[in-house]
């Protein structure tokens, strides 16, 4: 199977590919709905029954939960170096989720009114972390991080099968509680609360299709990041390695069949190296011991030939892209970018590094969620609550422009209320 190359002129592929992720999405929400329902309706016999049948696991007999013996022996599963691992990426993503944090202020509005805005972490977040065919402890590590600079109280991880990686990284940072439940029974679990499972403020975390659908139907019972589904990259590039280029769809290609991998270059010849060089990758790095980047890249993966720089940016920003790459003379037009989850700038910037250990956030919005937000940050975790108090002096300078605003809108008690404070046995109202 080979990466497909066509122009920028071919509008048919164009928009095939740059919507693939949505069209998946839209596929996967009737199969989570009743999913979803069943959940809501059943609580844990729907857990049950549903994580029997497609993780083939029984929560009956394995409990909900993780148990001690099972961390423990986690840690001797884990390679050598990898605990230093995770504290160091820890302390980069930490480091960086400091500076996202909102901050709290005050300010005066005039002689009497004084406004101001303070924070308030959530109670308790569900960082949802993949099963899939890969243990995924950078997600606990992006997940539970900035929560934990929020000061969340209560942070679960919820993961099918979670890995002995996954439970080292999760004991590492101090997570108390790990559920056995994926997919978008776990989604449900979170959202409703079940006999076993408790209600969540925020789920947070990517997932496979089916997951990402849940989270976008829950969203109006239960708070989310946003979609995180399979994965996508667009690189852009005049000129480069080939190899460096093809690695890095490879590796985008590696996650998931769904996965999005693009490469946007003017340069004819370029795309021709850079299809070359994924079909090597793919057999020096793969061999055939599996299909999966093979899939993903014939199947919502592409070499699109754009007339030039400018139309390659546009197509990044019709797409909003989860992963943006800009090599060389790309890396200038940073400016005119306006949608993208993450930006890589240069040749030695790979995706690679923000999903491990660089301090930037990996859990990042796909399917066209960029274009309304960035990456999950540890504003994400907090509330922002605003707060005024009004002296008898203050509320008077501003009585007739509240009054006149409620009368026009017709809300007569709100001007009542204002007045009200005027008339105190015929003088202004009392108070400092």
């Amino acid at each position: 199977m080979m990466i497909p190359i066509f122009r920028s002129s071919d509008t048919k592929s164009v928009k095939r590919i740059l919507r693939s992720g949505e069209t998946q999405l839209k596929k996967a929400e009737a199969a989570a709905q009743r999913i979803l329902n069943d959940v809501r309706r059943d609580g844990d016999r729907a857990l049950q029954r549903w994580t029997l049948q497609l993780d083939k696991m029984d929560l009956a007999r394995e409990g909900f939960t993780v148990k001690r013996r099972e961390i423990v022996k986690a840690y001797r599963q884990v390679p050598e170096g990898f605990v230093d691992a995770v504290e160091t990426s820890a302390r980069n993503i930490r480091k960086a989720a400091r500076e996202q944090l909102p901050r709290a202020w005050q300010i005066s509005n005039g002689a009497g009114i004084e406004i101001s805005q303070i924070l308030r972490p959530l109670d308790r977040v569900a960082c949802y972390v993949p099963g899939g065919r890969f243990p995924l402890p950078s997600t606990v590590l992006m997940s539970v991080v900035p929560a934990q600079v929020a000061g969340v109280e209560e942070i679960f991880i919820t993961s099918p099968r979670p890995a002995p990686a996954v439970l080292v990284t999760a004991d590492i940072l101090g997570v108390k509680k790990i559920f056995r439940l994926g997919g978008a029974q776990a989604i449900g679990a979170f959202a409703y609360g079940t006999e076993s499972v408790p209600r969540a403020d925020k789920i947070v975390g990517p997932g496979n299709r089916f997951v990402a659908a849940a989270k976008r139907l829950v969203a109006g019972d239960c708070g989310i990041d946003f979609v995180a589904g399979p994965s996508e990259l667009l690189v852009v590039a005049s000129e480069g390695h080939a190899d460096w280029i093809a690695s890095d769809l490879v590796a985008q290609a590696e996650h998931d069949p769904d996965a999005v991998a693009i490469f946007l270059t003017p340069s004819r010849k370029l795309a021709l190296e850079v299809q070359g060089a994924v079909e090597k990758i793919l057999q020096e790095v793969f061999a055939g011991e599996t299909d999966v980047p093979a899939k993903a890249l014939s199947g919502h993966g592409a070499v699109v030939v754009t007339k030039n720089l400018d139309e390659a940016i546009e197509l990044v920003n019709a797409f909003a892209p989860e992963h943006l790459t800009l090599l060389n003379g790309a890396s200038r037009m940073l400016d005119r970018v306006r949608s993208a989850g993450s930006i890589f700038l240069g040749e030695t910037s790979p995706v690679a590094a923000g999903d491990y250990a660089s301090g930037t956030n990996h859990i990042l919005p796909t399917a066209g969620a960029a274009r309304l937000r960035g990456g999950l940050s540890a504003a994400d975790f907090v509330k922002t609550i605003s707060v005024q108090e009004l002296t008898p002096h203050g509320l008077g300078r501003i009585r007739k422009t509240i009054t006149t605003l409620a009368r026009t809108e017709g809300l007569k008690a709100h001007a009542y209320s204002i007045e009200t404070r005027f008339k105190v046995h015929g003088s202004t109202p009392k108070g400092r």
